[in-house]
Formats: C-alpha cells, structure tokens, sequence
C-alpha cells in the first residue's frame, strides 16, 4: 500500500497541491515556512517589489547556502590526498622490505 498524503502547500499567498510521502510532510511544511519568512522579510524591506521579485531572491539565497554546504562536504579531495598518502606508504614500505631482504 502506497503511503501517501495529498497536502496544500502555502508559499507567498498561493496553494499548491502537493502529493507526497507521508514521511516528507514535516519537511515539506518547513520548508513552505521557511520561504514565506524570507519572503516576508523581503516585503518589509522593498515594498515597491514585486512578489516574484522576492521568492526569486529567496531561492538565489538558499541555493546559495545549498551550495556551501555541498562544497563543505565534498570529499573528493581529502579521497586524493588519502590514496597520495597511502601510495606513498606502500612505497616506503616496499624500499624498507627491500633494505632488510
């Protein structure tokens, strides 16, 4: 049985149906929550703006913060340094085996 929960999603004065996994729905709220508080912020800071104008803003804002994040847990680098590291090792090893045969 599939688990599934049909909601209406509030973000900047208009409503989206949404069907989504009964587990998302916490998420999902927040997140409708969240945007609605950034683009209040933004209504009280420019008023002469549009709506559009600040979910636009608020999008460019948490796709920023997104994108730190992701760059923050990228470990493709230290993966490199590990596998130079361990490289390294094995040949240390490999001339000390050398030395003592």
């Amino acid at each position: 049985m599939e688990d599934k929960l049909s909601i209406r999603v509030n973000i900047a004065d208009r409503y989206y149906p949404l069907r989504i996994d009964r587990n998302d729905e916490e998420r999902i709220r927040l997140a409708a929550k969240l945007i609605n508080e950034k683009v209040s912020q933004y209504k009280q800071r420019y008023s002469d703006k549009d709506v559009q104008d600040f979910l636009a803003m608020a999008t460019l804002q948490y796709v920023i913060k997104l994108l730190e994040l992701e760059n923050r847990h990228d470990v493709d680098p230290f993966i490199a340094l590990v596998r130079d590291l361990n490289e390294q090792l094995d040949n240390v090893l490999a001339n000390k085996t050398d030395r003592v045969l």
